[in-house]
């Protein structure tokens, strides 16, 4: 009786653990299945935004590439001494765009140049794919390294300070018929800067240059976009620079 007695009252403690421990064995295999299926879930998220910008990235980059060259092959630019490159977003016009020593002026073809190259820019960046990325283009004027660091700074600025010029002031340039809406994009759309010696080519001659540099807006960059100055044009742009 005894005997008997004992073993009922293992196999009853027995008894009551099993559904603990298999309770607990399937509470821990549904938190992990639940954990793998939350990890699955965000890596597909994360790779979906991923893709995503990449994707938006690389539409980005193309639309950019179109709109340049758009510019590069335009055939009213064949004849010029105009260079477009795609990779740095670089334009640079040859001996045209070169100045002499301590001048601040372009010459004739030079100005021809610009002439014909500035429309053709308008005209890209009026596209649908300019709209959306064209941010701007920064005139860039060098200089050799003759000369102070600030004297070289202030030349180089006026030697952009001088194509804007040739582009906004007509006694500077009578073969740029532009009208006042053209001019005011012309405002928005090109800053001058110098930058010195900065850049130098092998030769003297061949730093003594101005190039222009394009500019575009980026994916976050263009979220925010502010709206552009108007300018006002009733009134003749007149160059501060001596002829």
């Amino acid at each position: 009786m005894i005997g008997n007695r004992y073993s009922k009252k293992t196999r009853s403690r027995d008894e009551g653990e099993k559904p603990f421990w298999i309770s607990f064995a399937d509470l821990m295999t549904a938190l992990m299945t639940l954990f793998l299926v939350v990890m699955a879930v965000s890596l597909m998220v994360v790779t979906k935004k991923i893709n995503e910008a990449t994707q938006a990235e690389n539409t980005r980059s193309s639309e950019i590439l179109d709109i340049c060259n758009n510019i590069k092959d335009d055939p009213v630019l064949q004849d010029q001494f105009v260079t477009v490159d795609c990779r740095e977003n670089r334009i640079n016009f040859g001996e045209a765009g070169r100045f002499g020593h301590n001048d601040y002026r372009l010459g004739s073809e030079g100005i021809k140049a610009f002439s014909a190259l500035v429309p053709v820019v308008l005209e890209a960046a009026n596209s649908e794919n300019g709209q959306k990325w064209f941010k701007q283009i920064v005139i860039e004027g060098f200089t050799d390294t003759d000369g102070s660091y600030l004297y070289n700074l202030n030349l180089s600025l006026r030697r952009s300070e001088w194509v804007m010029c040739i582009l906004l002031d007509p006694a500077f340039n009578q073969e740029l018929d532009l009208t006042d809406e053209q001019k005011n994009q012309i405002k928005q759309l090109f800053l001058a800067g110098g930058v010195s010696f900065n850049s130098a080519k092998d030769s003297k001659e061949a730093s003594r240059r101005v190039e222009l540099r394009m500019q575009f807006y980026g994916l976050k960059e263009k979220e925010s976009i502010e709206a552009q100055p108007i300018f006002d044009s009733s009134s003749l742009e007149s160059c501060q620079l001596p002829r």
